[in-house]
């Protein structure tokens, strides 16, 4: 059981570490605060421990099964992570004043926590991996669904530890990060990647 945990932390460190629509999402947010960063975090990972339970109940296999559902929560996925990108971009232009830009960085706790988990929830790829990904660390003998949603508990609290500390990083960061125009400049870059990502999922079958 020990080498199949570390065989699945591995396997967790490796899927974190590979860029995409969450990291970006997280980032971005913690461009603002590192209050805002962190409960996006949270927010991504509810949606990856409900993503696992849906997963260990099997129900992940009827929208793998269903290229209707699957498309329609592409297209949705792809709204949503063209809508935050846009929003972002928007965001920067309209923070030609130092004082708007910091009203634009208090943002509630419950609208940070709603973006991690919309964008999540609005990934079938993330998903269909959960039901391709969990079963893989489930040992000989073992019940099945148990297992299974406590693997997606503990994949998700690695990444809420992996994740924070890309938060920390923007947050140390940030005496460069505060100057308007470099802030400037990072959103831009995250609201573009966020709209490419998301004209990329929509055109994907």
């Amino acid at each position: 059981m020990l080498s199949t945990l570390l065989a699945f932390l591995g396997a967790c460190t490796l899927i974190a570490a590979s860029p995409g629509p969450s990291t970006m999402l997280i980032i971005r947010q913690s461009l603002r605060s590192r209050r805002a960063g962190f409960l996006t975090v949270l927010g991504n990972e509810t949606g990856v421990f409900i993503w696992g339970v849906v997963a260990a109940l099997g129900l992940t296999a009827l929208l793998a099964a269903s290229q209707l559902a699957y498309d329609i929560m592409r297209i949705a996925g792809a709204v949503t992570l063209v809508a935050f990108g846009i929003k972002t971009l928007l965001d920067v232009r309209g923070e030609g004043q130092e004082g708007s830009q910091d009203a634009q960085a208090v943002r509630s706790g419950w609208a940070s926590y709603r973006s991690g988990l919309l964008l999540n929830l609005a990934n079938p790829k993330a998903a269909v991996f959960a039901m391709s990904f969990l079963p893989q660390f489930v040992p000989a003998g073992a019940p099945h669904l148990p297992t299974m949603i406590g693997l997606a508990a503990i994949w998700a609290v690695f990444e809420v530890g992996y994740y924070g500390l890309y938060v920390w990083f923007v947050g140390r960061m940030k005496k460069i990060i505060s100057r308007a125009k470099v802030r400037q400049r990072l959103e831009q870059v995250s609201g573009t990647v966020l709209v490419l990502l998301g004209v990329r999922m929509a055109i994907e079958s």
